[in-house]
């Protein structure tokens, strides 16, 4: 059988002593509550530029990586179709301002002129019926001519007077505009052609897209060639400044979220110093533990917050930061 002497138990005993000792200096130079970097990383608030329709990519302006202005070309879709509907647009509309200019002006003047010449027809017409008129009259009151001959004289005279008077009203007529309801709803129908070829326009504008703000080419997420589904992102940018930290901060911290507040961010490569302002806190916890709450379980739990930083020309989408929380001043 094992016995253990005083020597052994006395060397046990002292390795005890030093694996005692030893734990507290590890405990002693840990991080002290509060203390331990919350983990994160950079995510980037990209811009994805998509047309509204689909089409045939025929254009790409950049490559990934290239640094576009305001107003810059992307990419063009093929836009035959949209061309042709803008011209057909373009078409109607000179067609309906055309009507409308027309029912505002009276005949043209060679209309005017045929008008004038029936009138003088018309005239000279029952000018000859008063004459006969007038000299049946005298033969019949001297017994020569039936009473019957002189009522058709008289009808005579009354239709080249009637048509006199129409002819006179035509010429009236054909020298003014159209009725004012007429007239307005050719404007109607002017301005409806007006908004169709805007709208045209505007759909053979929206087939090639031009940076709306200074940014870097993020992706290109399609090719020349290539069909291109309707709100699909063709290029996304990052413009200057979308960078914001993504962080998580564990149950017992959660007291010192606040949005508003500095917190500090240190990273590989980072220049010292960067500096970043909580913006959001999540107000659900993104880890919940398959257990009935504990002081143990509790420690799982972590809430995602965003910071917006001062400075973000050092950062990467994607790249791990350690954050804290800044000490007041």
């Amino acid at each position: 059988p094992f016995i253990e002497t005083p020597r052994m138990n006395r060397l046990r005993r002292a390795t005890r002593l030093l694996l005692a000792a030893g734990a507290g200096l590890l405990v002693a130079c840990g991080p002290a509550p509060g203390e331990a970097p919350m983990s994160g990383y950079a995510e980037a608030e990209l811009v994805f530029v998509a047309p509204p329709t689909a089409g045939l990519l025929q254009t790409l302006a950049v490559q990934r990586g290239d640094r576009v202005g305001t107003g810059q070309l992307l990419y063009k879709l093929e836009a035959d179709a949209q061309t042709l509907a803008r011209d057909a647009a373009a078409a109607r509309q000179e067609r309906a301002e055309a009507q409308a200019q027309n029912l505002r002006k009276g005949k043209r003047p060679a209309e005017l002129q045929a008008i004038d010449q029936q009138l003088a027809q018309a005239r000279a017409a029952q000018a000859v019926s008063q004459a006969a008129l007038q000299r049946q009259q005298q033969l019949v009151a001297q017994g020569f001519v039936s009473a019957l001959r002189l009522d058709e004289l008289v009808a005579a005279r009354d239709r080249d007077a009637a048509r006199v008077q129409e002819l006179q009203a035509q010429r009236v007529l054909a020298s003014e505009a159209a009725r004012s309801d007429e007239i307005a709803a050719a404007a109607a129908e002017a301005r409806a052609g007006s908004a169709d070829l805007a709208l045209a326009a505007w759909r053979e504008g929206q087939m090639q897209r031009t940076a709306p703000a200074e940014a870097l080419v993020y992706d290109v997420l399609y090719r020349v060639g290539e069909w291109v589904p309707a709100g699909a992102p063709v290029v996304s940018l990052l413009p200057p400044g979308a960078l914001k930290l993504r962080f998580f901060v564990p149950e017992a911290m959660l007291a010192q979220a606040v949005v508003g507040r500095e917190v500090t961010v240190s990273c590989d490569g980072c220049a010292a110093g960067l500096r970043a302002r909580i913006r959001y806190v999540s107000p659900q916890a993104e880890f919940t533990p398959p257990v009935i709450y504990s002081n143990d379980s509790r420690s799982k739990l972590v809430f995602m917050a965003e910071a917006e930083p001062a400075a973000a020309a050092d950062l990467k989408p994607g790249q791990p930061v350690d954050v804290r929380f800044a000490k007041a001043p």
